[in-house]
């Protein structure tokens, strides 16, 4: 056995024979084990880009202190960069106010029985209006300070998880609206 593998191993190993197989259903002759040929490609070039060793001084070699810890990207406090389009500042500002918005409107319903247009209608823009000022602020004034979101999170109060919150409820209250709308009054 061990004769008839070694025997096979050196006829596939050898690149100087070359196996054949012929079929009815395939007339061409197509080998059936490839070899490659072994001539050098005068071509193809290695390079190596290693650096030479420096040269070793007399002296007991040192080991080289830790490098500094990576710090956080400074935080731009600029009015056009906290405000811009994918800044800090928008889509958790509105956040915010959805979460707060979403909490209130649903309370009034419950509570007064009024739907979010009755509320809004009901002396409800003044309210609006108060509480998104001073949500505006009280984000913007830390955001103008330089110190990021991102350094606050914690534990499961994330700034992630603040924006998919506001996220949903931006969409819970535009449902909420939305629903009122096609049923003709409150949701519940």
């Amino acid at each position: 056995m061990a004769s008839s593998t070694s025997a096979m191993q050196s006829i596939l190993a050898n690149p100087m024979i070359r196996m054949t197989t012929r079929s009815r259903v395939n007339q061409f002759t197509i080998p059936s084990v490839y070899m490659p040929s072994l001539r050098r490609n005068s071509s193809l070039r290695v390079r190596s880009m290693a650096e030479e060793p420096k040269e070793q001084s007399a002296s007991p070699v040192t080991p080289s202190p830790p490098p500094p810890k990576p710090r956080a990207p400074k935080v731009s406090t600029k009015f056009s960069d906290v405000m811009a389009f994918g800044g800090p500042a928008p889509e958790r500002i509105n956040g915010r106010l959805a979460m707060i918005g979403f909490v209130a409107a649903m309370a009034v319903e419950v509570a007064r029985g009024q739907g979010v247009f009755e509320q809004i209608s009901d002396g409800g823009v003044p309210w609006f209006l108060g509480t998104s000022v001073v949500l505006t602020l009280a984000s913007l004034v830390p955001l103008f300070q330089g110190v990021s979101v991102e350094s606050k999170s914690k534990g499961v109060m994330t700034s992630d998880a603040e924006l998919w919150n506001g996220r949903l409820a931006m969409l819970g209250l535009i449902a909420l609206a939305f629903t009122e709308y096609v049923k003709g009054g409150t949701l519940v």
